[in-house]
């Protein structure tokens, strides 16, 4: 598909205009197109895309046509003739001139500027030796100048262009980037909220269990089971999971904020509804496939790719820059000078009258020190860019490595989350059941809940950090917009 303006099309993910302000749930799926309808970054580049655009316009408009016409007029009027030889009157020799002038001009790709023009001139005269009074001259020409060596050829007049077509073509390639990066963003945010509050409820429930604790053991300090040491230890125990709970809380308030500044516009007070994640497995992950998947789809190095291309065009050019100047200048043309513009114009045809000529002209400039200095400082320009590439080459294999490590070691820390979850919820029910038994202390059962507590974090932060793992490898293999159902069309 030809890279040029992109526009946005999501498969199954458009959002109804008259949705309600709040949306009982917010999938992730939606988060993504609301980001891709109201995120800044987005709408920042669908701009630069359309100044690129402009750009192919404006080098385009090099070698469009271009039409003139002009009218003038002059009087000329001299002082008292000193000489009755002059064959005018008293008041001076005095003429009357009007010309009237129209063509076309063009740029052709050899570099080439073609003038075709017409001139109608009435001249008009108080001498009595003119024998045609008013005059009516007229003209028809064809005028050629063709550079033969600096600015010839097709290739260096239609340089702009091609760089400015390939610079449409990374505008595009820069516009998925961005949504790339968007979507691995929104990704993020998402299940960064989706743990904070996963990680209020269980500070939640902490506190209500802390809270059941304490009623109980006021309760057993009223029959003489219980101490007063065991209730001030519970009531230590509901303030530190009040506190748990604020800490979670403003949290969540955060995550928000993160998650509507992606998705939003000015809309922080618009609640977000709740948030829903489908269950994560575990992903059979190769290096050698995500790797080529990065150097064939990401963007990135495809408009590095084109700069490269970009730079190259500039070399060549300036190597065009150090020819000498020699021009062919070419005219012919046909005249005529009659007493009426009709005769004039149509006797112009005949012709009986015409007119030609042929040039050269050569510059040198001395040394060519300007010329030879653009050309070192386009191929240094387009060194640094090949190296750049080489750069970027290294560092996608390097970050695809990173990924896949992260993809590994966070399945992994999952997978060891769940089964430390597991012992711990085992553990805290049978110390709770040794406590009922009075066969453990409160202090025991308190310090079994907070291992549990931390457990059930720890899982909720294993599978979000293992979902963004997995949205940052589909970030660096470009597959993220597919997995959203994200197309990108061409726009004529």
């Amino acid at each position: 598909m030809s890279r040029t303006l992109r526009t946005v099309c999501l498969a199954a993910l458009t959002l109804s205009a008259t949705a309600s302000a709040q949306e009982p749930v917010l999938t992730l799926e939606e988060a993504v197109a609301r980001a891709l309808e109201k995120n800044f970054a987005v709408e920042i580049q669908r701009y630069t895309t359309e100044t690129a655009v402009a750009a192919v316009e404006i080098a385009d408009a090099n070698f469009d046509p271009s039409f003139f016409v002009s009218a003038t007029k002059s009087v000329n009027q001299q002082a008292q003739p000193s000489s009755t030889l002059d064959g005018v009157s008293q008041e001076g020799p005095r003429s009357e001139n009007t010309t009237i002038r129209a063509g076309a001009r063009q740029r052709i790709i050899t570099g080439a500027d073609i003038e075709l023009g017409a001139n109608l001139n009435r001249r008009e005269t108080n001498s009595t030796f003119s024998l045609l009074n008013p005059a009516y001259a007229s003209d028809f020409s064809l005028t050629v100048s063709q550079p033969l060596l600096a600015g010839f050829g097709s290739e260096v007049n239609r340089a702009a262009l091609k760089r400015a077509r390939l610079g449409l073509e990374r505008a595009g390639l820069d516009f998925e980037s961005a949504l790339l990066d968007i979507v691995r963003n929104v990704e993020t945010a998402y299940y960064n909220l989706a743990f904070a509050r996963e990680q209020l409820a269980v500070r939640e429930f902490s506190l209500a269990v802390a809270q059941g604790l304490l009623e109980e053991n006021q309760t057993r300090l009223e029959t003489g089971v219980a101490t007063d040491l065991d209730v001030l230890q519970a009531q230590v125990g509901v303030a530190n999971a009040n506190r748990g709970v604020l800490l979670a809380q403003q949290t969540v308030k955060d995550r928000e904020d993160a998650l509507k500044n992606l998705i939003t516009q000015f809309e922080l007070d618009r609640p977000i509804g709740d948030i829903v994640l489908q269950p994560v497995t575990t992903p059979n992950v190769s290096f050698a496939e995500s790797y080529n998947l990065a150097r064939n789809n990401r963007p990135d190095y495809a408009s590095a790719v084109l700069a490269v291309e970009q730079y190259r065009i500039d070399e060549r050019t300036a190597t065009n820059g150090r020819r000498p100047s020699l021009n062919l200048d070419a005219g012919v043309g046909l005249n005529s000078n009659e007493g009426s513009a009709s005769d004039s114009t149509s006797n112009l045809w005949d012709g009986e009258g015409y007119s030609w000529q042929l040039g050269l002209s050569l510059n040198v400039p001395w040394g060519f020190k300007e010329e030879k200095a653009r050309l070192a400082q386009a191929r240094a320009v387009l060194s640094r860019e090949e190296v750049r590439l080489r750069q970027l080459e290294q560092n996608i294999m390097v970050d695809v490595r990173a990924a896949i490590r992260s993809v590994q070691t966070s399945a992994e820390s999952f997978q060891i989350s769940q089964l430390a979850t597991k012992l711990s919820q085992d553990q805290y029910n049978l110390e709770k059941a040794r406590f009922d038994a009075g066969l453990s202390t409160f202090r025991r059962v308190q310090e079994s809940q907070e291992d549990l507590d931390t457990a059930r974090v720890n899982e909720i932060q294993a599978a979000v950090n293992l979902r963004i793992a997995l949205a940052e490898l589909s970030r660096l293999e470009g597959s993220s917009l597919d997995r959203f159902g994200i197309t990108l069309e061409a726009e004529e």
